[in-house]
């Protein structure tokens, strides 16, 4: 079994890799041209290309009788907008060759092609069982890098957590908030994908040499783990919402309380010095020391109104 040079095209984004008999092409940042080389040297179907070229597609397996055309999702974090996003796979398999079409953010991919261009027992390890093994050691990587992702979620939920309990003068309504669309926008991406990967084995099944039923049961697993936890999350995040309104509520009451209490209190002191102040005869008003009785009742009143506070127990 012989291995053929990388190829690339030099007017195509295109490369290939041959091993024996299966030839996989990576197609990044697919165009036009891509899909006309496509059309032109492979019988595939015109709506699936245009599919390739789509802005996004829900995950789905399209059957063929000489090949198969899928389409998954997989996450990608943007630390711009600070949201996980869906990246589109779109993949031709057929029996002797597998085309992946994408663009470019999806690492575990990218990576994989590498170290089979430069590594002869990768591409044998990931060529010999033929097309379909190959694309489940694809699927398998790309399953596996959404945990990272899932764990990272998991630290800013903590994080965010201890800052809501340690610093209740500051309000982390915006952390929350970003979380939780991070959290909404992941699990719409993962949600379709259980039941393509699910129903994955059956279909490719006629394009490898091997079983691989345990393979793709153990990326299901993977997924439904992914599932769980981000429900865990939600839940998470939707517990330590209400428990920030419900601090944010206790402190403004509070607030609101000490301000009523504080107005309260100067109001009876306000009224006297309005009365004093007016241009009438009123008691004290010719003694030497009528600042000081004047000061002496504001005092009086104010010290009757915190006993009745305390014995109230409103403070």
């Amino acid at each position: 079994m012989t291995v053929s040079q990388l190829k690339k095209e030099e007017k195509l984004n295109l490369q290939s890799l041959t091993w024996g008999e299966l030839t996989w092409i990576n197609i990044e940042h697919p165009t036009e041209k891509e899909t006309e080389y496509l059309a032109q040297n492979y019988p595939f179907h015109p709506l699936d290309l245009d599919d390739c070229l789509s802005r996004i597609q829900r995950p789905k397996i399209d059957k063929y009788k000489d090949y198969l055309f899928l389409v998954f999702l997989f996450p990608v974090f943007h630390k711009e907008a600070r949201v996980t996003r869906a990246s589109q796979l779109s993949v031709f398999i057929g029996p002797n060759y597998l085309i992946t079409l994408h663009k470019g953010e999806l690492k575990p991919l990218v990576k994989l092609f590498k170290e089979c261009e430069i590594d002869e027992e990768s591409r044998q390890e990931n060529f010999n069982e033929g097309s379909g093994y190959l694309l489940y050691r694809i699927i398998d990587r790309l399953v596996d890098y959404c945990i990272p992702i899932s764990n990272k979620m998991l630290d800013n939920i903590e994080d965010v957590e201890d800052e809501v309990f340690s610093n209740t003068r500051r309000s982390q309504i915006k952390e929350i908030s970003v979380l939780r669309r991070d959290i909404i926008s992941f699990r719409r991406i993962i949600w379709p994908m259980r039941a393509v990967i699910g129903s994955l084995e059956p279909n490719v099944r006629r394009f490898t040499k091997m079983d691989l039923s345990v393979y793709f049961g153990d990326t299901v697993d993977h997924l439904d783990r992914i599932w769980d936890a981000l429900d865990e999350y939600k839940e998470l995040i939707e517990g330590l919402n209400d428990t920030h309104d419900s601090l944010m509520t206790n402190r403004t009451n509070t607030i609101i309380r000490l301000l009523t209490i504080i107005s309260t209190i100067l109001l009876p002191t306000t009224l006297i010095a309005s009365i004093w102040g007016m241009n009438i005869g009123l008691p004290f008003q010719n003694s030497s020391h009528s600042f000081i009785y004047i000061v002496l009742i504001m005092a009086g009143i104010i010290g009757g109104m915190f006993y009745f506070f305390r014995r109230k127990k409103w403070l």
